[in-house]
């Protein structure tokens, strides 16, 4: 009896701790999982690093604490209160990801490349937007070598590799699972990613298409955000220059079975001008954005066994694109919900469904030709005001189930389904006076053009270890894709009849398998070799097949036409970890893409260009990249990477022989990065970041050149050489905590205000030096 009373009380005691790190700090967003028979209780540190649960579990029980950037702490849970837990610096090897595999591993165990970044990575980037902080890996880039702050949305694909650049992402970006990828376009608003609420990014560089399907052709970005903890809240105001004002809120709560995170951000900019200083002229402006994304997550633990969540978020973006006049918005309704069950049998059942509702609006407008009478840049005129709306629903399915003690399998399915039309009025010069810097338009014809697109797939994927030392993961994958209800209205506004009406474009459909094979073998306790061949696949999105768009003097064609791009590639690599805080990775990787989509040019008059996506024959992207990292002690931390890319044109098809050879557009050979930081929690945090962007090609026929007046301003020596020349940027950031829930920081990108260049027609340039600082404010009750 008094053995019993004794055990009822142990249960009904709380557990509480703290986590720090090995310089005594405490360590926030902490998973802390107390493990026994009957079930598992889990909750997240405080910004003091202090966690409590509500019972101790009867018999014995495992104690298990992870972070990101930390290796997993696991041990015997001893006593009931005043627990503490020191967390140890994860090497690379040590980083537990559930990306590659859609399933928790290692990534010393995992055949595959791939990189996280942790939340403490993130904080030390002076970065303001998501793929600022992502630059630091030289596998990233986005479309144009340009952030977020001043490109326009469509140009903010995402490429990893040197995979197919263009505005359309042939990466798969994901939130906690769910895509982010904009449904019609492709393209990725990275200022949809609330920063402070982020856990951890995690990139898989190569094709992933055996798991993920579309999209994920050229790798997967999946954004895991923080857990819920309670009674937190979190507030980040920071001021930079040119006036930009960002505000950051995070908050959530635990009320027994249920978890709610809320998060939020606010940020304006007075910008800066993109046109380079030596072709600027009076219709030329700052480019500008403002934006606001707010979500709410609910997560609901009814059992240990069953888990659920719901999440809804609004973002609204609006910029200005450096011209007067020149505008886009944007307006973002999404929703998505889930579950995730342990059977009976031990398997994991796992679902989701999500959807999106967005509006967008841009404005493209042509500058007057100089002449006798016109100065260079002085008048502009509205040539297409578009808007796409656009609608899309997604669901996935996934069983997976441990066999043995050597297998581990999985099974899933997903959908989409994307309906979206592009609504232009495309406008004419009107005859007769015009009056600087804006031309008088007249609209001539109004276009909608649009369809909509389903794709089915379903998946297998085998782990097995089928000896301690080798680790081989089969899978493979199929789709159905089918484009339907295409049209193409165009009524000419003056005369008000139809002109090249298309109501009904023909239905496109194929279907495509996607298999991988890879393995991983542990030679030594500091030394592995990974290996893998697989295929991949990207249908053409809506946007491609149906919206025309202008940059510049060049615009750029739809192609209803446009079929499937295929890849077949293949990767090696070896991970070396001679020391405990030293790890050196080499992957060399060959990826070959059939009929991959590109924007051809047509015609060129002068400085007017006219382009098309086509299918070309084939292309090949090749190379080897490599990176490092060492720790010094508990406080240093040195680390850096390398790219090595080769990605030309093997084959352009019957129209497009002379392609041959040429380099893809917007891939540089060269791209590098190297980082130094010091961190200790009782003093300060400083990071120190240089990256490196090789000479790359602005257009598909590798002919552009930057004007030498243009060269000269941004201290280049004057050539004649065709592309972008290459620039070194570097960036600083600088933090102190002032007590347990203050902390200060400061941070500065491109430091020395490096003038480079992003395109050409005109010739546009990047971030200058951007100055931020701010305050972090935590707190948290129990």
């Amino acid at each position: 009896m008094l053995v019993a009373l004794v055990f009822s009380l142990l249960a009904q005691a709380s557990i509480t701790g703290v986590v720090k790190d090995t310089s005594g700090g405490a360590v926030a967003g902490a998973s802390v999982v107390v493990r026994a028979e009957s079930g598992d209780q889990q909750t997240v540190t405080g910004p003091d690093g202090r966690f409590s649960l509500d019972k101790l579990p009867s018999g014995a029980a495992t104690l298990i604490v992870r972070a990101g950037g930390f290796a997993v702490n696991e041990q015997p849970l001893v006593g009931t209160g005043n627990l503490e837990v020191v967390l140890s610096p994860a090497t690379v090897l040590e980083t537990v990801t559930v990306t590659p595999t859609r399933s928790e591993q290692r990534v010393g165990d995992i055949p595959a490349s791939v990189s996280v970044l942790t939340s403490d990575d993130i904080k030390a980037s002076p970065a303001v937007v998501a793929d600022d902080v992502l630059r630091q890996m030289p596998t990233f880039s986005l479309f144009r070598r340009t952030s977020s702050l001043s490109s326009h949305p469509t140009s903010q694909g995402v490429s990893l590799r040197g995979i197919g650049p263009s505005g359309v992402s042939r990466t798969l970006v994901l939130a906690d699972g769910i895509p982010q990828n904009d449904p019609f376009g492709g393209w990725v608003y990275w200022t949809r990613v609330p920063l402070e609420s982020v856990d951890r990014i995690e990139v898989v560089d190569g094709s992933t298409s055996s798991l993920y399907g579309n999209y994920a052709m050229g790798g997967v970005i999946n954004i895991v955000g923080n857990r819920p903890a309670r009674r937190t809240i979190g507030l980040k105001p920071q001021y930079g220059n040119h006036g930009s004002p960002k505000f950051d809120v995070f908050g959530s709560d635990v009320w027994g079975k249920l978890g709610v995170t809320v998060n939020g951000s606010v940020f304006d900019t007075d910008g800066f001008p993109i046109v380079a200083p030596s072709e600027h002229g009076i219709v030329d402006n700052n480019a500008t954005v403002k934006f606001h994304n707010f979500d709410v997550k609910l997560d609901y633990s009814a059992t240990d066994r069953v888990k659920a969540f719901f999440r809804t978020g609004y973002f609204s973006e609006n910029r200005g694109n450096g011209k007067i006049g020149e505008v886009n918005d944007t307006r973002w309704k999404s929703a998505s919900g889930g579950v995730r069950i342990r059977m009976p049998d031990e398997s994991d059942l796992q679902a989701s469904l999500f959807t999106d509702f967005e509006k967008f609006h841009s404005t493209f407008l042509a500058v007057t030709a100089p002449s006798a009478t016109v100065a260079a840049r002085s008048i502009v005129r509205l040539t297409v005001d578009q808007h796409v709306p656009t609608n899309a629903v997604g669901s996935m399915v996934q069983w997976s189930k441990a066999i043995g003690g050597s297998n581990y399998f999985s099974a899933g399915t997903d959908f989409r389904w994307v309906d979206g039309d592009s609504q232009e009025g495309a406008y004419n010069a009107a005859p007769g006076p015009v009056t600087p810097p804006t031309q008088q338009a007249v609209l001539a014809l109004q276009r909608v053009s649009g369809g909509t697109q389903r794709i089915v797939g379903a998946y297998l994927q085998d782990i097995l270890t089928p000896i301690p030392k080798l680790t081989v993961t089969l899978s493979a994958r199929v789709d159905e894709w089918r484009n339907y209800a295409a049209h193409n209205l165009e009524t000419a506004v003056i005369a008000g009849t139809a002109t090249n009406n298309k109501p009904s474009l023909p239905d496109r459909d194929d279907s495509v398998v996607s298999p991988r094979a890879a393995a991983r073998y542990q030679i030594t306790n500091w030394l592995s070799a990974w290996g893998d061949i697989g295929k991949g696949f990207r249908a053409p999105t809506l946007n491609e097949l149906y919206r025309q768009f202008r940059v510049g003097t060049v615009l750029t064609l739809a192609n209803d036409q446009l079929g499937p791009e295929r890849l077949v590639g293949g990767e090696a690599g070896i991970s070396l970890a001679p020391v405990r805080d030293l790890t050196i990775r080499t992957t060399w990787f060959d990826n070959r893409v059939t009929s991959p989509g590109s924007n051809v040019t047509l015609t060129q008059s002068g400085a007017n260009v006219t382009q098309q996506r086509q299918n070309l024959g084939g292309t090949r992207i090749w190379g080897v990249q490599t990176d490092a990292e060492y720790r010094l002690g508990s406080f240093w931390r040195f680390s850096g990477g390398y790219l090595y890319n080769q990605a030309k044109v093997t084959d352009g098809g019957v129209a497009n022989a002379s392609l041959v050879g040429k380099f893809l557009a917007q891939v540089p050979a060269h791209r590098g990065s190297a980082h130094v930081a010091y961190a200790d929690s009782k003093f300060v945090n400083v990071a120190l970041g240089v990256q490196l962007v090789g000479r790359q090609f602005d257009d598909d026929l590798n002919s552009r050149v930057v004007p030498a007046a243009a060269l000269s301003d941004a201290g280049y020596v004057a050539s004649t050489d065709p592309g972008l020349p290459r620039y070194v940027v570097v960036d600083l950031s600088a933090q102190r905590s002032i007590g347990p829930n203050l902390e200060v920081f400061f941070g500065v990108e491109n430091v020395f205000d490096r003038q480079y260049f992003v395109g050409t027609l005109p010739t546009t340039i990047g971030t200058p030096r951007l100055v931020n600082g701010g305050v972090r404010l935590r707190w948290s009750g129990r």
